[in-house]
C-alpha cells in the first residue's frame, strides 16, 4: 500500500489518502494504521483526479505545426490527407509514444483516440501505463457500398477483438464514423448497429463548422448532422460527439434522451475558426460536456489544462458574464464527466472505492502562490509544468519530471528521426 500525506483536494485539507494496489482504500483526517511500502508527502501540492482528454488524434503529433493558418476544411483536404497517406504502422506507434508521455506529463490518465493504424496507439497505451478508449473511424463516400465488406471494418473489428478490455481495462475499444460529410446514410446505420451488438461506444465529429452543418442540411432535407445520426441509429450506442460547435437548439433533446456527451474542443476550434460552442447552453440543457484538445496538427498540444483555462475564459468573455462558467465546472468536465463519456464509471473522483488515477499540481511554483482555493489554482493559474505526479491504477507514471515507464530521450529521438524523414 501507499499513504499519502498533507493532502489537499477540493474535499479538505491535511487528509491521507491509502491507496491500495490499483484503488483509493481510504481518505481520513486521521493517519491510518498499517505497513505502507512509501509513504508520499504532498505538502505544498494540491491532489486531483487525473484528467481526461475525451477527443484526440494521438498520432497527429507527427503534423504539430504542419499547415498552420487555415480553415478546417482547407487545412485538411491541402495539407492533412495528403499527409496522413504516407502514415505507417510505425510512424504512429512512434507519435503515439510521443503523445502518451506528453499527456502524462500534462496529469492526463486517460484519451479518447480515433485514427489510423490504432493497434500501434494501443500498443503505446499498454507500454506506457495509460488508459485509452481507441477506435478506428468509418468513412464511406460510396452510397452503394456496405461496409461488411469494407477493410476499414476489418480493421476496426480486428482492433476490437484484440484489444478490448485489454491490460485489466485500461484499454477499450469503440466504433466510430468519422463524420456525418465522410459517410453516407448506410454506412452510418450499418456502423450504428455493429456497434449495438458489440455494445461498443461510439465516438464521431458532429457539427464542428459552420459549413459542415448547412452542408448536411442541403443534403438531407433540412436535417441536422445531430438529426440524421439520431435517425441512423448512432446514438443508440453511448457516444461521444466532438466539437458540436453549430447544434441547434432542437438538436439538444436528442442529445440529452440518449445521453450523448459533447468533447469540447476549444482550442482547436478557436484556431481553426470553427467558433465558440456554448457551453452553459449544453449544460443547463442536462447533456454530460467533456473536454478535449483534438490532435496536436490543430492545437497544438495536448493539455486538458489548457483547454480547462480557455474554457473558462472564453464564455466569460462571449456571455459577457464572469459567472457563466466556473472554475469547477471545467475541472469537472476534465475529470467525472470524462470517465463517464468514456464508460469507467469507478473513475474520475477521489472516492474510497475509485481507481486510483489521480495527479499532484504544485502550489509552491511561484504562479500558484498563494492558492486559497483548489478549483481557482487548477484552472486559473497552473499549467502542465506544475504537475508533479500522475498515478493510474494506483502506478506511478511520472514523477518529479520523470518517466516511469518509458524512455523520454529514446522516444523524443525516434520522433526526431521519423519526422526528418517523413516526406521523403
Amino acid at each position: 500500500m501507499l499513504l499519502f500525506t498533507n493532502v489537499t483536494t477540493q474535499a479538505g485539507k491535511d487528509l491521507y489518502v491509502t491507496v491500495d494496489g490499483a484503488y483509493i482504500k481510504s481518505i481520513t483526517s486521521e493517519r491510518p494504521a498499517g505497513n505502507f511500502e512509501r509513504i508520499i508527502d504532498c505538502k505544498d501540492t494540491l491532489m486531483l483526479p487525473g484528467l481526461y482528454n475525451t477527443h484526440t488524434h494521438a498520432a497527429m503529433t507527427l503534423f504539430r505545426g504542419y499547415g498552420e493558418d487555415l480553415p478546417l476544411q482547407r487545412w485538411l483536404t491541402e495539407r492533412i490527407f495528403p499527409a496522413e497517406e504516407k502514415l505507417t504502422a510505425q510512424s504512429v506507434y512512434t507519435a503515439s509514444m510521443l503523445a502518451a508521455a506528453e499527456m502524462i506529463s500534462a496529469g492526463i490518465v486517460s484519451f479518447t483516440d480515433m485514427y489510423m493504424f490504432p493497434e500501434e496507439t494501443a500498443r503505446a497505451v499498454a507500454e506506457t501505463g495509460m488508459k485509452a478508449n481507441l477506435c478506428r473511424p468509418i468513412l464511406s463516400f460510396d452510397p452503394d457500398e456496405s461496409i461488411k465488406d469494407s477493410e476499414r471494418l476489418a480493421e476496426a473489428m480486428s482492433l476490437y477483438n484484440e484489444w478490448h478490455n485489454a491490460c485489466d481495462g485500461r484499454i477499450k475499444i469503440d466504433m466510430s464514423l468519422h463524420a456525418e460529410y465522410t459517410n453516407t446514410e448506410r454506412s452510418c446505420r450499418e456502423t450504428a448497429e455493429y456497434a449495438k451488438s458489440l455494445g461498443a461506444n461510439m465516438h464521431i465529429h458532429l457539427s464542428e463548422t459552420k459549413t459542415e452543418h448547412e452542408e448536411c442540411k442541403a443534403r438531407h432535407g433540412g436535417r441536422t448532422p445531430a438529426c440524421f445520426m439520431y435517425d441512423c441509429g448512432v446514438f443508440d450506442s453511448k457516444t461521444t460527439a466532438a466539437h458540436c460547435v453549430w447544434l441547434e437548439d432542437s438538436d439538444l433533446p436528442l442529445l440529452r434522451e440518449k445521453g450523448v456527451t459533447v468533447a469540447h474542443n476549444p482550442v482547436s476550434n478557436l484556431k481553426l475558426g470553427s467558433g465558440v460552442m456554448p457551453y452553459r447552453k449544453y449544460r443547463d440543457a442536462g447533456i454530460n460536456v467533456s473536454l478535449g484538445t483534438d490532435g496536436a496538427a490543430s492545437n497544438n498540444t495536448l493539455d486538458v489544462m489548457k483547454e480547462m483555462y480557455v474554457a473558462a475564459l472564453i464564455h466569460k468573455g462571449t456571455s459577457l458574464a464572469p459567472d457563466s462558467v466556473t472554475a469547477a465546472d471545467v475541472l469537472e468536465s476534465a475529470t467525472i464527466c470524462g470517465s463517464r463519456a468514456q464508460g469507467r464509471d469507478d473513475c474520475g473522483r477521489l472516492e474510497p472505492g475509485c481507481r486510483a488515477d489521480l495527479i499532484l499540481i504544485d502550489t509552491d511554483s511561484i504562479n500558484n502562490i498563494p492558492s486559497y482555493d483548489p478549483a481557482y489554482t487548477a484552472v486559473y493559474s497552473a499549467n502542465r509544468s506544475d504537475v508533479r505526479l500522475t498515478m493510474v491504477d494506483g502506478k506511478i507514471l511520472y514523477e518529479n519530471g520523470e518517466f516511469m515507464t518509458l524512455d523520454i530521450e529514446k522516444v523524443k529521438a525516434e520522433m526526431r528521426y521519423t519526422c526528418a524523414h517523413y516526406f521523403d
